[in-house]
């Protein structure tokens, strides 16, 4: 065997930190993928459609507010520290901060909206518990892995997205070993346990590997805005990746929400490869838009056409594998053969929204890009409250198809505009 040629891969790893960086990444997503995965089918299958619709309908509805707990202290950490390490203990101090005011405010905001959002037989005690897992604890993680993602540590934010998986699948476990006849209810419990001691566990490291916090708030009020346009931003990106589940929970039926929740959870499963590559070039776009739109566009013209090429080809291998899901998940599920037939083009579509996305943010336009995902938000609920009612988990298929293919065009519009327009202010400075 010819180790000579094995030298030339690991050489060009060692030297490529984004090369390195996206192996990180896949590699953690993948054990995090199979961690998951476990969970996933375990739940789903003790807990079936219609109790597990309950849990993804709450998660669903808190999901759209969970970006704002923070109001981007993190993408703020990123962006800052990225260009100016010594920030660090003050950026995180912020972020830290800012999630536990905004994530106990916002606790308060899902209980006054739940009666109108969620179905009357969800009991309270589910939707708190969720509500401290995903307002707090959660959002106590990303960050975590934020911090380590800012100075490109990215085998410790990969670890860390390893983490939460890990207990929870314990959890998973326990929820089968513990209790005879367990409902969603006893899972949330066991989901806030395990996901309290992941965010224990991922504070302690930041301050171990990177220093401990300083509350710097003067550093708040200049950036809120651009910190609120990230919030916004990741709202809108998980009302129309997420708002459907707890719509058809209120629309349609809890089974409904089983069958179509399983079918999206596989797509973003077959996503992971393209998000490993975008978390490990997250920072770089920033360090690339120091020059503009110019900058990040070149950037992002590097890595596309593999990512596209990925969906079309995992897209179709969804298709084609479509009806080994009820085999896995439980006869219960045979609908979600055809429901994940129909959403087997996501991964190219989110592929090229979410390269476009960055390229603008990168470049310092995350209002554009905010406002983009907010108007597609709208959209996507408007086709919602038309479809759901009377097509149910199909019409919600085709909301989410119609959303992304509208989100692909009106971000790559908006780049190519503002593209133009440097191309044409530099022209005339020259």
């Amino acid at each position: 065997m010819n180790f000579s040629k094995l030298k030339l891969p690991l050489t060009y790893l060692k030297q490529n930190s984004l090369a390195k960086n996206t192996l990180w990444m896949l590699l953690a997503q993948g054990l995090r993928l199979v961690l998951q995965a476990g969970y996933f089918v375990i739940i789903a299958r003790v807990l079936g459609p219609e109790q597990y619709g309950a849990f993804v309908g709450v998660t669903a509805l808190i999901s759209i507010l969970a970006p704002f707990a923070s109001l981007g202290s993190g993408n703020l950490l990123i962006k800052n520290v990225s260009r100016n390490k010594a920030l660090f203990a003050e950026y995180w101090g912020n972020a830290l901060w800012m999630i536990v005011v905004s994530g106990l405010g916002l606790f308060a905001l899902v209980l006054l909206i739940a009666p109108a959002t969620l179905p009357k037989t969800i009991p309270l005690a589910l939707i708190v518990l969720v509500c401290l897992t995903d307002l707090i604890f959660a959002r106590i993680l990303d960050v975590a892995g934020q911090a380590f993602q800012a100075v490109l540590w990215l085998s410790k934010t990969a670890q860390l997205n390893i983490l939460p998986q890990v207990t929870r699948i314990i959890a998973a476990l326990a929820l089968v070993s513990l209790f005879a006849h367990p409902q969603a209810k006893t899972w949330t419990f066991l989901y806030l346990i395990s996901t309290a001691v992941s965010a224990l566990i991922a504070v302690f490291l930041v301050h171990r590997s990177l220093g401990y916090p300083k509350l710097a708030l003067w550093r708040i009020k200049p950036e809120i805005a651009e910190g609120f346009y990230f919030s916004i931003g990741l709202s809108a990106q998980t009302v129309y990746n997420d708002i459907d589940k707890t719509m058809l929970a209120r629309l349609a039926t809890l089974s409904a929400t089983g069958i179509y929740a399983s079918a999206y959870r596989l797509i973003d499963v077959a996503f992971v490869p393209v998000r490993s590559l975008l978390a490990a070039a997250y920072t770089k776009f920033f360090q690339h838009g120091a020059s503009g739109i110019t900058g990040t566009m070149s950037f992002a013209k590097r890595l596309l056409p593999l990512a596209a090429l990925y969906g079309v080809g995992v897209g179709i291998a969804l298709f084609c594998l479509a009806p080994v899901v009820p085999y896995i998940l439980g006869s219960e599920y045979q609908d979600a053969i055809a429901a994940l037939r129909w959403l087997a083009p996501l991964p190219l579509l989110k592929s090229l929204h979410y390269f476009a996305a960055d390229t603008l943010t990168g470049a310092g336009f995350q209002g554009i890009r905010s406002a983009m995902q907010a108007i597609v938000a709208i959209f996507n609920v408007s086709l919602n409250l038309w479809l759901i009612p009377t097509y149910s988990w199909q019409g919600a298929a085709w909301a989410s198809l119609a959303s992304d293919g509208f989100l692909v065009l009106s971000l790559w519009i908006a780049v190519a505009f503002i593209y133009r327009q440097q191309l044409q202010t530099s022209e005339e400075k020259a």
